[in-house]
């Protein structure tokens, strides 16, 4: 029987769990996680000052997983699907007219608009169609080699590889020139890492929530702006891209909306790069940390795909989502009420030792793996068939290319509640 009285965190560990300095900091935030998954695996999380919303914290592997496939009981609409303080949703409201969302796209759309959408470009990520990407791929991942080669042999991984390979495989077959890629890049840092001082571009530490937003808003803004021209282009002269795809789409016999159409163009060029850059950068520290690891799987490629999948589970580069109950349901032995918030932690539930052995430690061997880094059921990643194919020839293509790798400095991780991973990586190599 579901509890009526909630389990409610203290104030530390309540802002421990939405602190982007927690997910830079890492090994304490998974400490406490493994108290919270033990203790109080859903658990009310209040501010009594008001400045966010009351929610749910949901840590548990197999209630994420619930979750995540249950899409009729637990809405992404209603409200925001990105943690944000109450400021930041009251500012998205005003910007779009009431809507909490600052960017309208597939991972707000519920049932039946979302499959609606997402068929539009569903094709374009399946594995059949990125075959024929391979060879174009593969060719750009030996160019990225050969720059972080010649700034060797010490130089920063995520600057020179994790960074602008993934960005540049997703501009190409969305449509954007290559010239524009930096400003793609700047805007995504922009708007995924607002909470970071050296990813705001601001430069200035401890930025207040209203700058932030400001800057995040700047950003939409910015994105809008470039794909409206872009959209402009494609449908005088469509081409067989992605952008092109979106620009000419039309549902239930309608054109895209504006609004719509550029949150799909926005969700597909920013996250399609930024988490998989994550997941490479997470991939290389863990190579680096140990080269019995890299030796073996320089050695023997079978052990390539565990490399790229674990990589994927031990970085888990969309920390989290929001959703909201439609209607009175119970979830790990408590009362969810309808139009309850609640955030699913991915990070949290990747490093549950129920699911996962030994969870900190990197194990390409790990079998089965079944994280929840790509998320799971309706909503799940539309780009993961990519990703992990950017990632197997990336790695391929260093492992033909470098004799050894070590740490040569210390890494630092971003500073953000919703999408996490390394933003330097300093490293020594030897080419082979």
């Amino acid at each position: 029987m579901a509890s009526t009285a909630k389990p409610r965190l203290d104030p530390q560990t309540a802002y421990e769990v939405i602190s982007p300095e927690s997910y830079a900091g890492w090994d304490p935030l998974l400490d406490t996680f493994d108290r919270l998954r033990k203790d109080s695996p859903v658990a009310w999380v209040e501010d009594p000052e008001g400045r966010h919303p009351p929610f749910w914290l949901v840590s548990r592997y197999d209630d994420v997983m619930r979750v995540s496939k249950d899409n009729a009981t637990f809405l992404n609409n209603p409200q925001t699907v990105v943690f944000s303080l109450t400021e930041g949703i009251e500012f998205a409201k005003n910007l779009t007219g009431g809507s909490p969302h600052m960017v309208a796209s597939l991972v707000t759309f519920d049932a039946p608009i979302h499959m609606k959408y997402r068929k539009l470009t569903q094709e374009w990520f399946m594995p059949k169609n990125l075959r024929t990407l391979e060879d174009e791929i593969r060719e750009l991942a030996h160019k990225t080699v050969d720059r972080l080669i010649d700034a060797g042999p010490e130089a920063d991984f995520c600057k020179l590889v994790s960074q602008p390979y993934p960005l540049h495989v997703v501009m190409q077959i969305l449509g954007v020139p290559e010239e524009d890629e930096p400003r793609m890049l700047m805007l995504t840092q922009q708007m995924f890492g607002g909470q970071d001082e050296d990813l705001n571009q601001s430069g200035m530490k401890d930025l207040p929530p209203e700058a932030i937003t400001q800057l995040v808003a700047g950003a939409v803004k910015d994105f809008e702006a470039y794909f409206a021209g872009l959209t402009a282009e494609k449908r005088a002269n469509p081409t067989d891209d992605v952008a092109s795809t979106i620009a000419n789409a039309t549902v239930d016999g309608e054109p895209l909306n504006d609004r719509d159409m550029m949150g799909y163009y926005i969700i597909v060029a920013a996250a399609g790069h930024d988490t998989t850059s994550a997941s490479t950068a997470g991939a290389m520290l863990a190579l680096a940390q140990d080269p019995e690891q890299w030796a073996k799987v320089k050695a023997d490629r079978s052990l390539l795909p565990g490399i790229v999948e674990e990589a994927i589970r031990w970085t888990s580069p969309v920390q989290h989502f929001m959703r909201t109950a439609a209607e009175d349901t119970e979830l790990g032995g408590q009362h969810i009420a309808k139009g309850d918030w609640l955030m699913i932690n991915y990070v949290a539930a990747n490093h549950d030792p129920a699911q996962f052995e030994n969870p900190r430690k990197f194990d390409a061997s790990r079998s089965p793996n079944r994280h929840l880094a790509f998320g799971a059921g309706a909503h799940q990643c539309l780009g993961l068939h990519l990703a992990r194919l950017e990632m197997r020839i990336l790695f391929e293509t260093l492992l033909d290319r470098v004799e050894s790798v070590e740490l040569a400095g210390e890494p630092k991780r971003a500073k953000s509640t919703f999408v996490g991973g390394l933003k330097t990586l300093p490293l020594r190599i030897a080419a082979a």
